[in-house]
Order: structure tokens, then C-alpha cells, then sequence
């Protein structure tokens, strides 16, 4: 399936809140070594739909931040996914000790042995993750978006030119947020990773 879609006809993803106009926005990023917090959009675009994030084992949901307390849907997620911790991050300058320090180490190429979730409330943030040729791609966090990504996928996290991001972080059981560093490719979640996404596209997927 190519994911691949132009600006003119870029389909709102599935999911959507009752009343939204939004949609999740993901891309394949440039090459360049410009500002980490900038789009960094290919020349021309190359926007993605949800299907291939899909196929990469990222699932999506529109939720409605507003009602995050109360809101049935996400307790229906939680329920079923078995997400029983919950807590909230600010992410900013003004709250954040050692900010850009940290943000750096957000912005390291890792994989995790869990599930990483992560539901947007307020602010905006870019998730970067690699597809199953290496190529990276950007996921634009908004208020409204839940993402799951796979145990195993190589992945990284900054905040764009806004400077701000409250995030939602689930998780089942215990939460362990150890993060490691690329390259991971004898570990025991990586390569079942990699399995699973070459039983997905029939074809035999090479360590990068």
C-alpha cells in the first residue's frame, strides 16, 4: 500500500472526535541538520495516512482533551489495552529542569522493551519514528491525539518551535521508562520487532 499523499488530497485519518476537524499529520522527514524543533518537510511534501503508521504497528485515536477525566472512550482504551498507570508531564522551559538537556535525550534514537503511549492535551510536540526502510518519520502531536507505539520501533521525541507539550503517559503495570539507544539489533524486542513487520509486508526485513 503506498501511504504517500499530496497536500491537496490528504485524507483526515480515522478516529476522529465527533465535531473535529483535525486529523493526526505525519510525514517523512529531510535530511537536514536545521533546527531539531522545525517541520523538517521533504521538498516537495510527503504526507502520510494513518494506514501506513498503521502497518508500522502505530495506532492512533482522536480523543477530546477537554474531557480527559471523564471521558469514556479513553476509559474504554484504557480498559482494554490494560493501561492502569496514568500520569501527567508538562513539558516546557518553565517547568522543566535542565530542559535542553533533557530534550536532547528525548531527541536520542531509542527503543523501548513496553508499549511507549502518549495522549496529547495541550501544546504540540513532534514524535519521530523509523519506517520499516529506515527512513524517519515525523508525527505531529496535537491536542486530541493518542498514540501507541510498538515495543521495539526505533523512535525519539522533541517539541516543535512552540516550546510547550502536557502529554498523558499510560502504561501497564509498573511503568518503566528505560530507554535504549540505538543500535539495539540483538535485542530480544527488537528483533521480534522486526519479525512482526516482516510478516506483515511478506518480505524480509534487513537491520539498519
Amino acid at each position: 500500500m503506498n501511504g504517500v499523499i499530496t497536500k491537496s488530497n490528504m485524507i483526515h485519518l480515522s478516529h476522529l472526535a465527533r465535531g473535529s476537524v483535525m486529523a493526526l499529520e505525519a510525514w517523512f522527514m529531510d535530511d537536514s541538520n536545521e533546527d531539531q524543533r522545525l517541520p523538517h518537510h521533504r521538498n516537495p511534501k510527503e504526507l502520510l495516512n494513518v494506514n501506513y503508521l498503521a502497518e508500522l504497528g502505530v495506532l492512533y485515536w482522536k480523543l477530546n482533551p477537554e474531557n480527559y477525566e471523564d471521558d469514556l472512550e479513553l476509559r474504554k482504551i484504557r480498559e482494554a489495552r490494560g493501561y492502569d498507570y496514568m500520569d501527567l508531564l508538562d513539558l516546557c522551559p518553565e517547568k522543566v529542569t535542565n530542559y535542553e538537556e533533557k530534550l536532547k535525550n528525548f531527541f536520542t534514537e531509542h527503543i523501548h522493551k513496553d508499549e511507549e503511549i502518549r495522549y496529547c492535551l495541550a501544546g504540540s510536540g513532534y514524535f519521530d519514528v523509523r519506517d520499516k526502510d529506515d527512513r524517519w518519520i515525523r508525527i505531529w502531536m496535537k491536542p486530541g491525539d493518542l498514540i501507541v507505539l510498538p515495543a521495539g520501533i526505533y523512535h525519539r521525541f522533541t517539541l516543535d518551535t512552540s516550546n510547550y507539550i502536557k502529554l498523558m503517559r499510560l502504561f501497564v503495570g509498573e511503568p518503566v521508562w528505560t530507554p535504549y539507544n540505538r543500535p539495539q539489533e540483538e535485542h530480544p524486542v527488537r528483533k521480534e520487532y522486526i519479525k512482526s513487520l516482516a510478516q506483515k509486508f511478506g518480505e524480509s526485513i534487513e537491520a539498519h
